[in-house]
């Protein structure tokens, strides 16, 4: 991977918030995953990511989320289940053209059924894109 690169993708994982000794869950982790991403938040948190069965507090989520995985409402529901106060979910969504592609209108009415807004959506890497979600508050 060329410096350029490397900077680009190590800007775009610093863009997630998270920091040096947060506890980060990953849910609906597959072997399509990009797993530089994942290699980045783990150096930037210092600890590994926690899964689907971790069950005490975290500060933030990761959802790995496809056309096919279901109901992302329920996976919103249930990374907010041990979800510190107010700790960002983040999710990862194939880009556009991409297969397994999720459209923002469909991340946005899960985000809303589940009690949650949809932010900020950029590019996460090579083939994910990232959407911001946070509890609803000021500024809707």
């Amino acid at each position: 991977m060329s410096s350029t690169a490397d900077d680009s993708a190590t800007q775009a994982v610093t863009r997630l918030g998270f920091t040096a000794g947060q506890v980060i869950q990953e849910l609906n982790y597959d072997d399509d995953v990009d797993a530089d991403v994942r290699t980045r938040i783990e150096a930037v948190t210092g600890t590994e990511l926690v899964d689907e069965d971790y069950d005490d507090v975290t500060d933030g989520a990761i959802i790995w989320f496809r056309e096919d995985d279901g109901d992302l409402t329920d996976a919103l529901v249930d990374a907010t289940s041990v979800l510190e106060d107010s700790g960002p979910i983040w999710v990862f969504s194939p880009k556009a053209g991409r297969t397994g592609h999720v459209s923002h209108s469909d991340i946005e009415e899960a985000a809303t059924t589940s009690g949650l807004h949809a932010m900020s959506t950029f590019a996460i890497g090579p083939d994910w894109s990232a959407t911001r979600l946070s509890t609803r508050g000021r500024g809707k």
